[in-house]
This record gives structure tokens, C-alpha cells and sequence, in this order.
């Protein structure tokens, strides 16, 4: 995934980064909204680290939704 499909699903994967990030709250979440600058921000702020700290946590995480098949619809029947 990159950025712009990360705005796009902002409500499906916005889970995944509560659990990554436990310490936003879900107003950071809603602020957020998908915004790669705004959840840097709020990382930053929330675990009191460097922007270069939390950009590369949130790039980290990232490359992790990579790896993970992102569930988009029901699965097909057999």
C-alpha cells in the first residue's frame, strides 16, 4: 500500500494503526484521517520522540501493510 491507497481506506486500516500505535486516541485517528504528515505528528507527539523517530516508525509500518493481504470484499465461495 502506499499513501494515497492508505487516505483512501483510512476506516479499514485505521485499526491497524491503533494497534501499532496503542497510544493515539481515536480523535488522533479521526484528525488523521489518512494524512501521512498528521499521523507522523500525532506519533511524534504521543511517544515524545524526534519527527525523524516517528517518520520512520510510521514508514515501518508502512511496509508492513505491504506484506499483509488487505481484505477489500467478501471472500469468494467455493
Amino acid at each position: 500500500m502506499n499513501w494515497d491507497q492508505i487516505q483512501g481506506q483510512w476506516k479499514q486500516v485505521k485499526g491497524n494503526v491503533k494497534e501499532k500505535f496503542g497510544k493515539l486516541t481515536d480523535d488522533d485517528l479521526t484528525q488523521i484521517a489518512g494524512r501521512r504528515d498528521q499521523l507522523i505528528g500525532k506519533i511524534q507527539e504521543r511517544y515524545g520522540i524526534t519527527r525523524e523517530e516517528a517518520h520512520h516508525r510510521a514508514e515501518e509500518w508502512l511496509n508492513a501493510q505491504k506484506m499483509e493481504p488487505q481484505h477489500t470484499g467478501p471472500s469468494p465461495q467455493r
